[in-house]
């Protein structure tokens, strides 16, 4: 079958980017009883808060005010300079300072811009305002943002209600409605549910893991705990299954047809993306994946799989009667 040639290329591709993409290994370093204190130390801040000396970031927020002298001087009540970076700047960690006589936040980081630019932020001030300067780190902040959740959803429920209402009124194919003979559209569906599903499950059990794995990201899902290579390998699944059904839809529907087909399609998965990462923090996700996964698995046996080919034109048909290319009558 076509469709399962275009699966099995497919997931060969797949196979290979899992293998071959890139992983950063981290910094090797000596055995532990060569170490001196400070690079103990670094490593052990690097364990519990998954950055060190020498990580990039990128500024987000709008800006960040950094002073030029040592944080020990602005708790002694000493006159002490201050200068600005401001989004989008690109930013590298030169020093981490323990200051436990600080009572706001006693961790200061000392970041540079360049060698002119460089100064003192205490910690919980700028990490809400800078993400990971590797590019899987922005798509994972890009993603993450609530505001842009919340703007998406209301966005995507608009448009889906006029994208399914034009549908319907035309009566034009749409999965899980009114779906071709293709398992892969529906797999396509049930894999965002899912993998948005396994997103926000990780989010709620694994936090510290989710963070580790968001500032140093890797595609191989072997390179990762289990519970976030599984999300990896949904990931890449859904990419592999997204070729199939586009395949698959090329060789049965043409023209308007397909754009229209293709467009409910993205439309149905955005929508499980909003619904189901949303739900799942709220556990209701899960009651939601079960409802959904037999909806979507039933409705596809009963009525999108293919029994009948015409016999006069071998035009593929879900039940007897009157062809639609040919109109002969099948019985």
């Amino acid at each position: 079958m076509p469709g399962v040639q275009t699966l099995i290329v497919a997931c060969t591709l797949g196979l290979l980017f899992v293998f071959t993409s890139c992983y950063h290994q981290g910094q090797q370093t000596p055995d532990a009883w060569n170490l001196a204190e400070r690079q103990v130390d670094s490593i052990g801040f690097n364990t519990t808060h998954h950055y060190a000396q020498n990580y990039n970031f990128i500024v987000k927020a709008d800006s960040l005010t950094l002073i030029e002298q040592h944080p020990a001087e602005l708790l002694s009540d000493m006159p002490v300079d201050s200068i600005t970076v401001r989004r989008g700047d690109q930013i590298v960690v030169a020093d981490i300072s323990t200051l436990p006589t600080d009572t706001v936040d006693s961790i200061w980081v000392r970041v540079a811009r360049d060698e002119y630019t460089m100064g003192w932020i205490h910690e919980r001030d700028m990490l809400p305002g800078v993400k990971p300067a590797d590019t899987i780190s922005q798509f994972i902040d890009f993603f993450s943002n609530t505001h842009l959740l919340i703007f998406l959803a209301f966005i995507i429920v608009v448009g889906v209600s006029y994208l399914l209402r034009q549908l319907l009124r035309h009566n034009a194919y749409i999965v899980h409605l009114r779906d071709i003979d293709s398992v892969y559209p529906m797999m396509l569906a049930l894999l965002v549910a899912i993998s948005a599903t396994l997103y926000s499950t990780i989010q709620l059990f694994g936090a510290e893991t989710w963070r580790h794995f968001y500032y140093h990201p890797t595609l191989n899902p072997l390179a990762v705990p289990p519970h976030i290579g599984l999300f990896l390998i949904s990931v890449w699944a859904i990419v592999i299954v997204a070729i199939a059904a586009i395949d698959d839809t090329r060789k049965q529907l043409h023209g308007g047809d397909m754009v229209l087909y293709l467009l409910g399609l993205a439309a149905v998965c955005a929508v499980n993306y909003i619904v189901f990462s949303v739900s799942t923090l709220y556990y209701v996700g899960y009651l939601l994946l079960v409802v959904y996964c037999a909806f979507a698995i039933g409705h596809y046996l009963r009525r999108s799989h293919v029994k009948y080919v015409c016999g006069h034109c071998g035009k593929q048909m879900h039940r007897k009667g009157t062809c639609p290319r040919c109109g002969a009558q099948n019985i």
